[in-house]
């Protein structure tokens, strides 16, 4: 039974804090695990941007494919619907047309790795994108194009292990301009508040890579 969760964001994790996130029962970390290793080594879940330019870097990477965090993973989660990204695609075109890539979908491609390589592969649904969204709808956030990943995946996680300790390490809510941080930090604070998330300490580093 799965009763301890560490969510680990690409920030900074403190050395302290490797422990706690290795004695976990399940670990979920981001694309190119850039917590790994002062953030600990546990690896359950790696959750990827499987459209646009994140996904093409990841695939033709070699040492994204050999990562020990990667390897170690027994589940790879794509957090982008294609059928909710292939509607965007249209919208996106006229609000934000330097986005032109954005939509490109790679989840076959990570289906084919993680079927080469024993793993399970998971598509996070659609409607978990939806719920995150008018969540986020009650802090009025600013024009953005989609919630980061790590929003997708905290709301992933607690619809999946309802009865689950749940903890974050390596988040800031600093990023992309398109994602919308500050109202995402809020929503993560009244999980907080409601007991249903806790934080780990650390700061973030800034990823000036689109869709982190």
């Amino acid at each position: 039974m799965i009763r301890k969760i560490v969510i680990v964001g690409n920030g900074e994790v403190a050395e302290a804090e490797a422990g706690v996130i290795d004695a976990a029962d399940f670990v979920v970390r981001f694309n190119d695990c850039r917590s790994y290793g002062t953030g600990g080594s546990r690896t359950d879940a790696v959750a990827v941007c499987n459209t646009g330019r994140p996904a093409k870097a990841m695939l033709g990477s070699l040492q994204w494919r050999t990562h020990p965090g990667v390897v170690s993973a027994r589940e790879v989660w794509s957090v982008r619907d294609p059928e909710k990204f292939a509607a965007m695609r249209a919208p996106l075109a006229v609000s934000h047309p330097d986005l032109d890539d954005f939509c490109d979908d790679y989840t076959e491609a990570f289906g084919a790795f993680c079927t080469e390589t024993g793993k399970t592969h998971v598509v996070i649904d659609k409607s978990i994108h939806e719920v995150v969204d008018a969540a986020l709808s009650a802090f009025a956030p600013a024009p953005y194009v989609v919630p980061s990943s790590g929003m997708i995946v905290i709301a992933e996680v607690l619809s999946k292990f309802p009865e689950a300790e749940v903890m974050l390490a390596g988040f800031g809510h600093v990023g992309w301009e398109w994602h919308p941080f500050a109202a995402e930090r809020q929503l993560v604070d009244s999980y907080i508040a409601l007991g249903r998330l806790k934080r780990l300490g650390g700061k973030t580093l800034v990823s000036s890579s689109y869709g982190a």
